[in-house]
């Protein structure tokens, strides 16, 4: 079952968008005390969260976009705003809902850096999408 739900496109696109949350989740976990504060000062730690979540983007988009088929911009697209709903789900569920941020800091110090997501993943369709144009010519 788990090679079905990983062999079509949507069980790996919905893989895909829950390892670019859990990625940076994990590696966050270590970076905070007991008392709910990061061990780090605050600048560094939303630096290095930046750094890990877009690396760890950029690493899905390859293995994600290895199998994808034409047009990819279509399908950066539809990635870009499943993945981008996916963080926000999970953030809202975890941060919000279990750890008790606030919706309004939650959307200004962490929601709204999800936007990278689909900046990063749909010009990477449309660079695609040019290349496979370029080759054809």
């Amino acid at each position: 079952m788990t090679g079905l739900i990983a062999g079509s496109p949507w069980g790996r696109r919905v893989i895909a968008g829950f390892l670019t949350w859990l990625v940076p989740f994990l590696a966050a976990v270590p970076l905070y005390g007991r008392d709910g504060a990061p061990l780090l000062d605050i600048a560094l730690f939303k630096s290095l969260m930046i750094v890990i979540a877009s690396l760890t983007a950029a690493v899905i988009m390859v293995w994600y976009f290895s199998r994808a088929t034409q047009p990819y911009t279509r399908e950066a697209v539809i990635t870009g705003a499943v993945w981008l709903a996916m963080n926000w789900a999970l953030d809202l569920i975890v941060l919000v809902g279990l750890l008790g941020m606030a919706p309004g800091a939650y959307a200004a110090e962490i929601g709204l850096r999800y936007l990278i997501i689909p900046a990063m993943v749909i010009p990477a369709g449309i660079i695609a999408d040019r290349a496979v144009e370029r080759a054809g010519d």
